[in-house]
């Protein structure tokens, strides 16, 4: 660092004071949470269903199955998530995506970083339709893709899947409902950037599954080995949402 910039940093630390990404309390760092809001997160780890890693109360062995995935086995290879969808996660999420706190892309990427998947040769992030994509300005799936390709040193392509037509807000959809809008809406670009490899599908919220699903089909189509999905927060039944 110069010696001009050392003061310049003191002084735009003191008019800029890092806030808590959850309340905006000043905190000692960038992308940390304040005691409060850290809290109130639930991180989500073991006990947890072998194959979707939906939470346990209880441990049952490490092979052990949600009802769900006993009945209809998943195509994908897990849903890595670091917390449960609560008040300050939702907050998180919201400020990133429609509030343009972009660099909230890397404080919920940091906290994804620890589930990365074993062996995952690239990251995809969950692609926007062009429209959408124009209004906002930002994919924060991708932005988030890019602060995990940093964090673990796994590549990232955000062009690798692309959105082929715009689909409803799947907010208030039925599972069946979300699942029609969603089918056949994802493709992939080139089969060759996938082809081969273990990827790790990246999102902010995970809520029903169907836009993971249809990425998942899309990716496993073009020759992928193997479709983890990782985000931000995941929708519990105990959450009611």
């Amino acid at each position: 660092m110069s010696p001009l910039a050392a003061p310049l940093q003191f002084v735009a630390g003191l008019a800029l004071p890092p806030r808590c990404p959850g309340c905006g309390a000043v905190t000692g760092e960038d992308h940390r949470f304040c005691a409060t809001c850290w809290g109130a997160l639930r991180f989500l780890a073991p006990p947890w269903c072998a194959t979707c890693q939906v939470p346990f109360e209880h441990e049952y062995g490490i092979s052990e199955q949600c009802a769900d995935c006993l009945a209809a086995p998943p195509r994908h290879a897990g849903v890595f998530a670091a917390v449960a969808y609560g008040d300050i996660a939702r907050t998180v999420a919201l400020r990133l995506k429609y509030g343009g706190r972009i660099a909230f892309a890397e404080t919920v990427g940091r906290q994804m970083a620890r589930l990365m998947p074993a062996g995952a040769d690239l990251i995809v992030p969950v692609p926007l339709h062009r429209w959408r994509l124009w209004s906002r300005g930002f994919n924060q799936a991708a932005l988030i893709a890019t602060s995990l390709a940093r964090a673990s040193g796994v590549p990232t392509d955000p062009l690798a899947l692309r959105r082929t037509r715009a689909t409803p807000m799947l907010r208030g959809l039925g599972v069946t409902a979300r699942a029609r809008a969603v089918k056949g809406a994802f493709a992939v670009s080139r089969p060759e950037r996938v082809a081969g490899k273990a990827v790790a599908l990246v999102d902010d919220i995970y809520t029903s599954g169907a836009t993971t699903d249809a990425c998942t089909a899309a990716l496993l189509a073009a020759g992928a080995t193997s479709v983890a999905i990782l985000c931000w927060a995941r929708v519990l039944d105990s959450d009611g949402t």
